[in-house]
Order: C-alpha cells, then structure tokens, then sequence
C-alpha cells in the first residue's frame, strides 16, 4: 500500500503546509511509501540549513537505497536540490571575438567509473573545436575517482570559482571547472555522505545528484557517460539504461538538450587508475598518444557534446593530431592558477605485482582496481579526508596481452607503505593470466537519446 507523509507532527513545516519530522518521514520510505511533494521540499530545504542531523539523513539515504523511488519522488527530489542553492545563467554570454553569436554550452557527466579522466582531455577538445564547457565537477565517491582530485594534484590549479570567474573564462578561454560551491549544496552534503554510507549504488540517488549540479550549471546541453558493469555504481545494464532514461528526461524536462552514451565498466579505462596519474595518461592523450579506448571515449563524447550544442563542422580528433586541443588544455589550467609545465606528485613507495608464468592477459575487474586504488590512499573513509594526489595503480598488460613470467603486471603507488597488503589484497582474483585472450566487447554499448 502507497503511503504519504502528510501532516505529521514535528521539527519543521512547509510554508502553509503540513509539519514534518524526520524519524516520519524516514519511517514512511523505510517501510516502502511515496514521500509527498511537500515532504521531499522540507526535507532538501531542513537537511540543507541543518536541521535534519547527518544521522537521520544517512537512515533515509539507506531507506531509499532499499525501497527506491518513483519517476514522480525523483522529480521533485531533483527539483528541490536545484532550487537549494544558485542557479546560473549564462546566456548573455559571447565568446570573445565574436560578439554577435551565443556560447555554445554544453557540457558531459560521467555516472562513475576506475580510470574514467576523461573529462580532462575531453574539455580542452570542445573548447578547441569551439564548444564552451561550464562544468560543475566533483570529488571521489566510494571506489570511482573525481575530476577535483585529480586535477588539484597539478600544482597551484584551482576549482574554486566565483561566479565571475566562471564568466570570465567562458567567455575568453571558452571552459572552466569548478566545484559546485553555491550550485545544488543539498547534493554536496548528500554526495559526501553517501560516499561513506554505502548508499552510492542508488539509481535515485545517482540521478538526481548528477542533474541537480547540471541543470544550476547554467549549461544547454549535456551528454551523459552512463557505466555499466563491474566497476560501475550499476552493474546490469537494464539499471543503467534506465538510468539514463531517467537523466535525460531530467534534463529535458528542465530545458536541456540530454543525451547518453551507454559505456563498458568491467575493465578499468586506460593504464592509469589514481589523481596524479590519470593527469599524467590525460595528457599523453592530448598530445596525440595515450591509450586507445581513452581516446576512441573522448572522440566520440565530443562529437555528441559539439552536435547536441549546435556546433558542426569540426573533427574532434583532429584537435588531438593538430596539438590545438593540448594548447587548450595548457590555457585552462593556467587560466585556473596550476602550471601545465609542472611535475606531478608521485607516491613516495612502490609495489610491484609480477606474473607469475606466460600466458595471455585475461579479464582486469575494474572493481577491483578501484578499491585497490581506494585502499592506496586515493580516496576517502570520511567526510572531508585528504587525498593523496600520488596514489595510484598502472596497469603494464591490457586483456588479451601477451605475458612473460616475471613480467610486471600492475605497480601500486602510496605516501603510506602500510596500505600495500589491503591492496593487493583487493586485487587478488581480480585480474588472470591463462591460455587464451578473453572475448572483446565494445567500448560504447549504446546511444541514447
């Protein structure tokens, strides 16, 4: 039986409407009820100014990781985090040089995955082809990286914007990237909550954190990289299909031009899994090298970013062989105060995993790596907790690889030598070297609209 939390008696109220109290409403999704338009609105609004305690707000995280939501919840959910905070607009805007034409904003969220930096290299190739990028990004949840960390491990770069600032690069440089400071603060509390509450797996959750940040950005257009498998949040991939159903009719229904591409997940994305690192990989890209499925995921994100923005006439890749995407790149970071020329951090001790006998490179988990990466100091256990910019993991042998006995497989990077054992430990039965190279599967599963 459908339940709602109406006029329950307690801590707060809507203006006009019914009171509500936390343990009601936390009860009512607890044992599988619809929360009312009004319930979601005091509670985003309640959790936001403090007045539902983080406790309380991590038993309702768990109550609808169990019982989900309707399209309807997740709506309203979405609604009620966008109007937490500022919602930008940059509409006025005009690309310098060209004051009679409109930006064309646009932008692309990736759904989570291990050695998913594609945003870096992807940003400057739309900036060079003459997208403009106002991107709202964030940190590290559970075993997948963050855009924020990995770009703060280049020296003196920056992602605390001000609204000017954002402006001003738009305008001039054609991108900036930035924490969400002001935009949707309901979901920056939630987001660092759900990282250490187990509750990141959730369909509504992940929805509506993604498209409360994008939809305050202040972009037109957006291009989803929803992940599927091991080491996506959602592992099956009618979960992640209508996940991105679900994102794009967010989107749309708030104005956007929404589209999705359905990605692979089981095996880690490039040779290069940590902050610091996947810079290092990101720029072996931009430069014309890197891995090729590194490069095939941004290629084609760019095409469907410069389509759904209205831009045309441009090859993405070409940005990569003619060097301007790499200009773009070395002006961004520049623009946001690090130095492209700079070395980035290295963890100060190393392991290295050999093979045992030759074989063939078999299946690498992608979950496995991450939590092997989480576990080297790359990620967070609490709310707040620094980063090592130096922690990582490279991977020497693809899947399908021949390898020699002897051969190194992966080194482990740490500050903090005693992570190593928890590492390896996570990779162990994570990767196999056999007889036979495992099947191929393609890279982009689908595409969306």
């Amino acid at each position: 039986m459908t339940q709602t939390t109406s006029g329950a008696s307690g801590a707060g109220a809507t203006a006009g409407g019914p009171a509500f109290d936390a343990p009601t409403v936390i009860r009512t999704k607890r044992d599988g009820g619809a929360l009312s338009d009004a319930a979601i609105d005091w509670v985003i609004d309640a959790y936001t100014d403090g007045r539902i305690a983080d406790e309380q707000m991590s038993a309702l995280l768990m109550a609808i990781f169990l019982r989900g939501m309707s399209g309807a919840e997740i709506a309203r959910w979405t609604a009620a985090m966008v109007a937490s905070g500022r919602r930008f607009d940059f509409t006025d805007l005009r690309r310098a040089g060209a004051p009679g034409r409109p930006l064309a904003l646009v932008d692309k969220h990736s759904t989570g995955g291990v050695g998913d930096k594609i945003t870096i290299p992807l940003v400057p190739v739309v900036m060079a082809c003459g997208g403009a990028v106002p991107q709202a990004s964030g940190r590290g949840l559970g075993h997948t990286g963050g855009t924020l960390d990995k770009l703060e491990s280049i020296p003196g770069f920056s992602a605390e914007l001000s609204e000017a600032q954002i402006r001003h690069q738009l305008e001039g440089i054609g991108a900036a990237i930035f924490a969400a400071g002001e935009l949707a603060p309901a979901d920056r509390k939630m987001y660092a909550l759900r990282d250490i509450t187990a509750t990141t797996e959730s369909l509504p959750l992940i929805a509506s954190s993604v498209m409360s940040k994008k939809i305050a950005e202040g972009t037109r257009a957006l291009v989803l990289d929803t992940k599927v498998g091991s080491g996506a949040f959602l592992k099956d991939e009618a979960e992640a299909r209508e996940l991105a159903r679900t994102m794009i009719d967010l989107g749309t229904a708030h104005g956007l031009v929404t589209r999705a591409l359905l990605t692979d997940m089981n095996t880690p994305l490039g040779a290069a899994v940590g902050n610091a690192i996947e810079v290092a990989e990101s720029v072996d890209v931009l430069v014309g090298g890197g891995p090729p499925d590194v490069v095939e995921l941004t290629v084609a994100l760019a095409a469907e970013m410069l389509d759904a923005a209205g831009v045309d006439g441009i090859d993405p890749a070409e940005t990569l062989r003619d060097g301007s995407a790499m200009d773009a790149y070395r002006t961004l970071i520049s623009a946001q105060g690090g130095d492209p020329d700079a070395a980035l951090p290295v963890g100060a001790h190393s392991e290295t995993i050999t093979a045992g006998h030759d074989g063939t490179m078999g299946e690498i988990d992608a979950m496995a790596v991450g939590l092997a990466v989480w576990r080297l100091g790359a990620g967070r256990a609490a709310p707040g907790q620094r980063v090592q910019h130096g922690a990582g993991l490279r991977i020497h042998r693809r899947p399908g690889e021949p390898v020699a006995a002897g051969q190194p497989l992966f080194t482990l990077y740490t500050d903090t030598p005693e992570r190593f054992a928890a590492a390896i430990a996570e990779l162990d039965g994570g990767f196999s070297v056999g007889d036979a190279a495992p099947a191929q599967r393609p890279l982009i599963i689908d595409r969306m609209v």
